[in-house]
């Protein structure tokens, strides 16, 4: 998500000041995506160029509001799939492939390394999610839903990237397709 898109949805429920929407962005994804005060004064500084927000202000702050454009916009941004260009890089990917590569990386100890921290952070995500209730902010809880998925999704992958090292034939090097 852009922050563009972000504070034209926290816009559309009504008009805030800069601090709020970056304490009410951060409080509706569970502080999972902190901003720079910066960043959110330079981004509403290019919604209101671009016609999509209005400022006005009263008493030395500048109120935000957004207009029938930036309306239209965040409709248009809701109505849409979340388009996903190209992968980002994925370090741990990265990590197993040139360790899967090297004579001197014990790939197991990687991968029982990285299971070890995946299962941490699951088992402090879960933690969070039972202490939530079932009162908790929706929100909040969708992204924390999120990130448990992802967390068990690594940790699925963990064990396939194990199960396939563990039959590869020993003596077959790791970059023999490429060959």
């Amino acid at each position: 998500m852009s922050v563009r898109h972000g504070l034209l949805a926290l816009l559309a429920e009504g008009p805030s000041y800069g601090y709020q929407l970056r304490t009410r962005l951060e409080t509706r994804t569970g502080g999972t995506w902190p901003l720079n005060i910066g960043q959110v004064y330079t981004t509403l500084s290019r919604l209101e160029r671009d016609g999509l927000v209005e400022a006005t202000e009263a008493d030395g702050q500048a109120t935000y509001r957004i207009t029938a454009a930036g309306r239209a916009a965040v409709a248009d941004w809701f109505a849409g799939p979340v388009e996903r260009p190209a992968p980002a890089r994925d370090e741990l990917a990265i990590k197993l492939a040139l360790a899967v590569g090297s004579p001197t990386v014990d790939v197991r100890r990687v991968l029982q390394a990285q299971r070890s921290a995946t299962r941490q952070g699951l088992k402090e995500l879960t933690r969070l999610r039972a202490g939530a209730g079932d009162d908790a902010d929706l929100a909040w809880t969708l992204v924390l839903d999120a990130l448990v998925f992802q967390a068990e999704a690594e940790l699925r992958w963990l064990d396939h990237c194990e199960t396939r090292f563990a039959s590869r034939p020993a003596d077959v090097p790791v970059d023999a397709a490429s060959r």
